[in-house]
């Protein structure tokens, strides 16, 4: 990639940005796709003026950091030392994804003896309550004693030769900014807020939320869910940077109600298009991967119910576990629904859904495993036979006097038939397959709705539930596959969201040429409903939760549902390749322009 020359303003300073986030070399969410991601848009315009901050877990660093020993060329150098020789545990090195940045990550352990004076001082100055809180809360506070640190020290250092933006993302690094404003430290700010933390415990807690919005208070709420310290923090940050933005409309309605403040910019989520593109070659890896599917449907399946294959849809849902926010429940309501007009209308197909989260599990099921190790044995096994009646065929076509078929029975030993059938008879079973693939530490939200809505995969359902509560991982038992190998091997992705900021699942499958399903509630639908009028038409479908109740919405789903059921293979396919060809819509290179026009705002607030 070509570097360009660093960035000069109109009074000859560079220009330098710097990215604050927890999540920074740190995957532990969404906000950790959204930096990744981004880093070779930005790489590509700042150059070496583009640096990264995070915190310093050794278990991650070890995978994607790599320390640069030489301080003397690089514009954050003296910083460093200066904050070495104050004792403190600083990183310096490259991060090791697309773009390949500069980062600097902060040992938190250093600064820990420090922590109650640290919170003593942001009670005294910007009243935060920090009395018994959680441990993450701590670090967060650490986090952003030691951002407030360097970049106070770095303003000392270069604030007469550069202009320094500091871009910081969520609560988790926003306790640095109250006290750079009240030090008047030189450094231009942005906070974005993925999502308010009171929005996040509401909209799961709270019918019609939305509706509410305008009706709470904002410290009530806190303390009522024992969020008060992250929900002032946040709302410090908010109000106390250069320029406030947040990643949707959806999200700014909250900001408004819950933070005190509306925001400046609203800054879409991208994805690096090209790290998903396969030289136009979707539709193969859509064969093969669902091929891989196809592996485990019959495994989980054949035993009791098998079903043909290639009349067999395959959708899913995944996302962290939460049951009415992520639009389980409603996806789950509108499943039956579907599964009830595919019997009435004797439609001859099968729905396979996937719900993929996370949650609390002893083991994979063991009867899950079997059933898959047994199947594998009738696979091999089959492969010897083949490869026998293969050798004979050939050795009998080649000598035989006439031009008839010959018996293949004929060629197979008797242990391999017995091999065979014995396997067979061991793998068969009357038992209706498993929802869950695992073992389950308690029973949830999906166990109890499969139940009330007979979703439990009955022999003449034409809905099949596969609950698998692990993200899905290359390693994995069941499948084989990595999470978007599995995304490319489905034909729709369902996420009828009630709270969500953003919503990279479906951005994620109109990048692998899935189409999807998403809510005007989601950041994402949102979105996608004000740049492109005949969205439907590109393979991106919205339910509308906005104005209908759970029931009306529900039903509006199983209705879409049906109609890609109903489509002809012919029909899927041109639709594939319509998603696939508006994902660069959602490319860095062209959505990093938010960013630019934020942070140029905070340069001219700054002055």
């Amino acid at each position: 990639m070509e570097i360009q020359n660093p960035l000069t303003s109109s009074a000859n300073k560079q220009k330098i940005l710097i990215e604050i986030a927890w999540e920074t070399c740190n995957q532990v969410g969404g906000i950790y796709t959204v930096i990744r991601t981004k880093v070779p848009s930005m790489v590509e315009k700042w150059g070496n003026n583009y640096f990264l901050l995070g915190p310093y877990f050794p278990q991650t660093a070890t995978a994607e950091f790599e320390p640069i020993h030489d301080l003397d060329d690089s514009i954050l150098g003296k910083t460093i030392q200066k904050m070495r020789s104050m004792g403190l545990g600083v990183h310096y090195g490259y991060w090791l994804v697309t773009g390949k940045p500069r980062i600097v990550l902060f040992d938190l352990a250093t600064v820990t003896p420090k922590l109650n004076q640290i919170k003593a001082s942001l009670w005294e100055k910007h009243q935060v309550p920090t009395l018994h809180v959680e441990d993450i809360v701590n670090q967060t506070i650490l986090f952003g004693e030691m951002i407030r640190i360097f970049l106070t020290e770095l303003a000392n250092d270069q604030a007469s030769k550069a202009e320094i933006v500091a871009h910081i993302h969520e609560w988790m690094s926003g306790t640095c900014i109250p006290d750079l404003k009240k030090d008047g430290v030189k450094i231009a700010t942005v906070f974005t807020t993925h999502a308010t933390m009171l929005g996040r415990y509401l909209a799961g807690n709270v019918p019609d939320f939305y509706d509410k919005l305008h009706t709470f208070n904002w410290l009530d709420e806190a303390r009522h869910y024992g969020i008060e310290a992250q929900a002032t923090i946040e709302r410090l940050a908010a109000n106390m940077c250069h320029v406030m933005t947040t990643v949707s409309d959806v999200t700014a309605r909250e900001c408004e109600f819950l933070l005190g403040k509306v925001p400046d910019l609203i800054l879409p989520n991208g994805l690096n298009i090209t790290r998903f593109s396969a030289m136009h070659e979707h539709q193969n890896l859509h064969t093969l991967f669902k091929d891989r599917i196809n592996e485990f449907v019959m495994g989980h399946f054949f035993q009791s119910q098998p079903f043909d294959l290639g009349k067999t849809l395959y959708f899913f849902t995944s996302g962290r576990y939460e049951f009415s926010n992520k639009g389980y429940d409603i996806t789950l309501e509108a499943l039956a629904r579907l599964n009830w007009k595919m019997k009435q209308a004797k439609i001859d197909k099968t729905v396979v859904m996937f719900f993929i989260t996370k949650q609390p599990y002893h083991s994979i099921d063991p009867e899950v495993l079997q059933s898959r190790a047994v199947m594998d044995e009738i696979h091999e096994t089959c492969n010897a036979i083949e490869k026998q009646i293969g050798e004979k065929l050939f050795n009998a076509s080649a000598s035989a006097t006439d031009l008839q078929m010959p018996d293949l029975n004929g060629f197979i030993d008797e242990y391999w038939r017995l091999r065979l059938r014995r396997t067979i008879q061991t793998w068969k079973t009357n038992k209706r397959p498993k929802v869950v693939t695992h073992l389950l530490k308690n029973e949830d939200g999906i166990t109890d709705y499969t139940k009330k809505a007979n979703l439990l995969n009955n022999p003449d359902d034409k809905v099949k539930i596969v609950y698998h509560p692990d993200f899905i991982v290359s390693t994995n038992p069941l499948f084989g596959l990595d999470y978007g190998q599995f995304v490319r091997g489905c034909n729709l992705g369902v996420f009828p969201s009630y709270y969500e900021p953003w919503g990279y699942t479906p951005l994620e499958c109109i990048a692998r040429g899935v189409p999807t399903i998403t809510s005007d509630l989601s950041g994402f639908g949102d979105y996608m409903m004000q740049i492109m009028r005949d969205y439907e038409q590109w393979g991106v479908m919205v339910v509308n939760r906005k104005t209908q109740d759970f029931h009306k919405a529900a039903e509006q789903l199983s209705e879409m549902m049906l109609k890609f059921v109903k489509q002809s293979l012919r029909e899927r396919i041109t639709q594939r390749n319509r998603v696939e060809s508006i994902s660069d819509t959602f490319d860095w290179s062209n959505l990093r322009a938010y960013y630019d026009t934020a942070q140029d705002l905070a340069l001219k607030r700054r002055k």
